[in-house]
């Protein structure tokens, strides 16, 4: 099967020319199981470092992350790509994008300025006007800084209600393991939250079940909930993890619950909604990553009995196990991942795909449908700078 790849270009540091096209097996291999095959530029772009698709038009979309534009593609061949439209301008250095399921919006996630944007697609899927949500405010803001009435400084800095308790508790249980102590022994003194210097940084989104849409901001440690209104995004409440851990990218488990993967604390964390309809806390489990590793995507298996996490630094895929009725979440195993800096995965049945964004390559290796561990690497294709991988149909 085919996939469009995102990936780096000059303007970034990057060898990519645009979005380009891999062959994974033969164009009927569902499981893209098969040898690799990069097929070169599908459409030229600079830095369309994310992609996502329409739900229903044959349109992709892609974060031109250098100059923070959100540009559309229809598919005009086998693996090539013809611009729809001009470029919207959304936000600095724009990361992700998620189309909303009646593909009538989307909402680009901006790293560089912390803005939410929600951008109009009319029936052909082209893209206009651009609105951007509300700011996103400090919760571990020092005293005397603006901050909105519903966060309490502390050790959670979190809404009572909201799972302060529990995460607590959990952080205290994993402090106490990787000490060797229990969990009633006193911890080393932590370090103060941050107040002046900590900068928004919007990563990702996701529509959740319910009809909301989840956003991360990376930079205060914040998953932020939405309302969609008929002309942008209206906040509804925020959940806050743990100061200096960066939320980054989100999976919707099939139970309805929410799972979040951490870039600074290598941690996934579990959200579901409590009874007042407000997402909380339940839960969550550390990836073991080495010292200095940056965690990057998660991804899951079709079944959601697995979540698979990219650490960056060790170059490893962490498997992570979800157990009940998708609320908790322990780890399995960390694996080689076989490129340098695995910005991306994606899980196609048996096959887990692996972009290196430093080695310039994309590895696949064979999950282990009973263990949900992958192997070694078994097929690899140079690709340049390649940041994203994303199924064709």
């Amino acid at each position: 099967m085919r996939f469009w790849t995102g990936g780096y270009t000059a303007d970034m540091g990057g060898g990519a020319d645009g979005v380009g096209a891999l062959l994974a097996g033969s164009m009927d291999d569902a499981s893209a199981g098969g040898p690799l095959t990069y097929e070169g530029a599908a459409a030229p772009a600079p830095s369309p470092s994310w992609l996502a698709r329409h739900p229903s038009a044959d349109v992709v979309y892609a974060a031109l992350e250098g100059i923070g534009k959100v540009a559309a593609f229809t598919r005009t061949g086998e693996a090539t790509l013809a611009r729809l439209g001009p470029a919207v301008e959304v936000g600095e250095n724009v990361c992700h994008i998620a189309v909303a399921p009646d593909g009538g919006s989307l909402i680009a996630s901006c790293y560089g300025d912390g803005r939410v944007v929600r951008v109009s697609l009319d029936a052909a899927g082209t893209p206009s006007n651009p609105v951007a949500g509300a700011p996103a405010a400090d919760p571990y803001a020092l005293p005397g800084e603006d901050m909105p009435a519903n966060f309490v400084l502390g050790e959670a800095s979190a809404p009572a209600d909201d799972g302060a308790g529990l995460l607590r508790d959990f952080r205290a249980s994993l402090a106490a393991a990787e000490e060797g102590r229990s969990v009633e022994e006193p911890a080393a003194p932590a370090a103060a939250p941050q107040g002046a210097g900590r900068v928004s940084h919007a990563h990702s989104a996701a529509f959740l079940p319910d009809g909301r849409v989840a956003t991360t901001d990376l930079g205060f440690d914040l998953v932020r909930v939405w309302r969609p209104t008929a002309s942008g995004l209206r906040p509804d409440h925020e959940i806050v993890l743990p100061s200096g851990s960066g939320p980054r990218h989100m999976v919707v488990h099939p139970s309805g619950h929410l799972h979040v993967v951490t870039e600074y604390s290598c941690e996934v964390f579990t959200l579901g909604r409590n009874r007042e309809g407000r997402w909380v806390l339940l839960g969550g489990a550390s990836l073991a990553a080495m010292a200095g590793d940056t965690a990057a995507e998660l991804a899951s298996s079709r079944d959601g009995d697995f979540l698979y996490a990219g650490l960056r630094g060790s170059n490893t895929i962490a498997t992570v196990r979800v157990r009940g009725a998708g609320e908790t979440v322990e780890p399995v195993a960390l694996v080689e991942s076989g490129v340098d800096w695995p910005r991306h995965h994606i899980i196609q049945r048996d096959t887990l795909l692996v972009a290196g964004q430093r080695s310039n390559d994309v590895t696949s290796l064979t999950l282990d449908l009973r263990t949900g561990v992958p192997g070694r690497v078994r097929y690899r294709a140079e690709a340049p700078s390649p940041t994203m991988l994303l199924p064709v149909g």
